[in-house]
């Protein structure tokens, strides 16, 4: 079965028929739990200069939509006495360091898009501003959170549904402790017996507690004017779906050419497909044979630490590995190059590696731009691995899980897992806008 994109054209598409749709914000509260702090550790500065991460839930449901929004924010409540350090706000005290202190809550937000159904949001084809007016805080960078809640939650009715966008301040946490909080706060929601989900890990000295001093810009766009590439470009987002077969041939072409273990490591399901898309986007963005590209992989450090640290530790354990080659080879070259280029970078990001790149940022503290990913990168957050769609709060599964339209620079991808559990995977990409038609036209990309 072939690869599919989401997204298809015409005089005017799903996507710019549903920007024609307001929606309209009907109430906002806080939810706050008891006073906190936390010391951010070295993993979470370099994050400082990212935008709040936006996760989009949208579920198809009959319920009382009063009673759904009530339901949500006492479970969050709840959940925000366990998970205490996105109720409060980012500090910096008078040496530069920056903690998280405080109880001031999250920012719960009510809408109304009642002329919206599920599937047109859920089809893939959503438009980015469509997206924005589900998910709060777009285009607010971390730094925000000096002055701003940690976490905002919007929970949107829709004719058929609702959908829950939530806003993650991501110098507090990442992927792994996103979807934890998620996961429990769900729990709280639907169950009134023992929860299933471990409990969070604050102690942040586990993972390297050292004052770093930050001088801060006083704005996002006081940063973004530093960035010695210039302004951000206009991008197209587009979701595809790769089904449990199509992943499957991807990852046994990586392989077919390797020896049998143990003479050779076979390449995860991980690799296999991201070395596919980074080959087909290295070919849609049509570079020339010397031309470098990269590929960025954002690592969950916790299993590479020494000692390891589980999955519940609460906020970032994450570096960005890099890989870099030559257009020309990539792509003369069969998948296994590609492939076994992500492979060594992956397993030679040890500890003592993961310790080399804390000690070099705490040495020469950095505000990122996005363009420091180097040139035509392709970089993968989010992960397959998450359970997305078992975030259940009582409505049911949801119907589609997107990410907002923050962070999504050119070539950031965000893995999520097909929603039926089998094997797939949904790729969700930002591009240029020529690049992104040159790849939805490209059968070997999609296994047509």
């Amino acid at each position: 079965m072939a690869g599919v994109v989401e997204n298809g054209s015409g005089s005017m598409s799903t996507a710019e028929q549903q920007e024609q749709v307001a929606v309209t914000v009907t109430g906002s509260r806080t939810v706050a739990p008891a006073k906190s702090r936390c010391a951010l550790a070295t993993f979470d500065l370099p994050y400082i200069t990212f935008y709040y991460n936006q996760k989009l839930l949208l579920y198809r449901t009959a319920v009382d939509f009063p009673e759904a929004v009530a339901r949500l924010t006492a479970a969050l409540s709840d959940a925000l006495r366990v998970f205490y350090p996105l109720a409060g706000r980012i500090r910096q005290d008078a040496d530069g360091a920056l903690t998280v202190e405080g109880d001031e809550g999250a920012e719960v937000l009510e809408a109304e898009a009642e002329g919206v159904a599920v599937d047109e949001l859920a089809g893939g084809d959503c438009g980015e501003r469509v997206m924005q007016q589900l998910v709060p805080y777009t285009g607010v960078m971390n730094l925000e959170g000096l002055r701003r809640p940690l976490l905002a939650v919007q929970v949107t009715k829709l004719k058929d549904g609702l959908a829950v966008g939530c806003a993650f301040n991501h110098a507090v946490l990442d992927g792994t402790s996103t979807w934890h909080f998620m996961s429990y706060w769900a729990e709280l929601c639907r169950s009134t017996g023992p929860l299933q989900q471990p409990q969070p890990i604050h102690d942040r000295s586990l993972a390297r507690s050292v004052r770093v001093r930050l001088e801060l810009p006083e704005s996002a766009e006081a940063h973004e004017k530093t960035d010695p590439n210039g302004p951000k470009k206009a991008l197209v987002a587009r979701v595809f779906s790769f089904p449990a077969p199509t992943v499957a041939r991807i990852k046994a072409a990586a392989n077919a050419a390797l020896p049998p273990p143990p003479a050779a490591k076979p390449f995860s399901t991980f690799q296999s497909l991201s070395a596919h898309l980074w080959r087909a986007v290295s070919r849609a963005r049509a570079l020339g044979p010397a031309d470098l590209t990269a590929f960025a992989v954002f690592a969950d450090c916790r299993a590479r630490l020494d000692p390891p640290l589980p999955p519940a530790y609460f906020g970032n354990l994450i570096q960005a590995v890099f890989t870099g080659v030559p257009a020309g080879m990539l792509l003369a070259g069969p998948p296994e190059l590609a492939a076994g280029l992500l492979q060594k970078a992956i397993d030679d990001h040890d500890a003592a590696a993961v310790s080399r790149r804390l000690d070099e940022y705490e040495a020469a503290p950095k505000l990122f731009h996005y363009s420091d990913a180097g040139p035509n990168c392709v970089a993968v957050g989010s992960s397959p691995r998450f359970k997305v769609y078992d975030v259940d709060f009582g409505f049911g599964r949801p119907e589609r899980v997107r990410s907002g339209a923050n962070n999504k620079f050119d070539g950031m991808v965000y893995l999520y897992p097909a929603r039926d559990g089998d094997g797939g995977i949904d790729v969700e990409l930002a591009l240029q806008p020529e690049p992104m038609r040159r790849l939805q036209e490209d059968a070997d990309f999609l296994l047509a």
